[in-house]
């Protein structure tokens, strides 16, 4: 496995595997026209070029030259040093062999190298990650309602000290 840190031209990349994940992972959490939705929103090349623009920070997980995960990151409370992971997703074959934890390795050990103090995540309450989250030593910070387009995410919030 090794973890790099992506750059414009893995932007098709990441869309393709984001499309490859989402559907898989969310399709009993969230309706399939939030997916699409979403997928288009934040995973179309554009959008990934934005958010790279914004200063998001992407890693890309790959086995045997393969891309296989992304995560993504950036500082989003500067006063208290807390940085968010703002994406983190394994292809469905890759989930169970240590994939997302190192991504969340990686970006807790890039934010201590930043003098971040806090890692933040968001993930929708009826999603199964949340388990693998509290494994990892995340804890609930707040439950949010968010809206969304005309969707509402309903998220929690966690967080955990690094």
């Amino acid at each position: 496995m090794h973890i790099r840190q992506a750059n414009s031209s893995d932007i098709p990349v990441i869309s393709n595997l984001a499309t490859k994940i989402w559907w898989p992972t969310y399709t009993n959490v969230i309706p399939d026209e939030q997916i699409e939705f979403m997928l288009e929103d934040l995973y179309s090349e554009v959008a990934l070029m934005s958010q790279m623009d914004a200063g998001i920070t992407f890693l890309m997980a790959e086995r045997k030259d393969l891309p296989v995960g992304f995560a993504a990151f950036s500082l989003t409370e500067p006063e208290n040093l807390v940085y968010k992971l703002q994406k983190l997703y394994v292809l469905p074959t890759e989930q169970g062999k240590g994939t997302g934890k190192m991504l969340i390795a990686e970006v807790t050990n890039l934010a201590k190298q930043a003098k971040g103090k806090v890692l933040e995540l968001n993930v929708n309450r009826k999603n199964p990650a949340f388990n693998f989250y509290k494994k990892l030593g995340f804890e609930i910070y707040q439950t949010v309602d968010i809206p969304y387009n005309h969707f509402v995410l309903n998220d929690y919030v966690m967080r955990k000290s690094i």
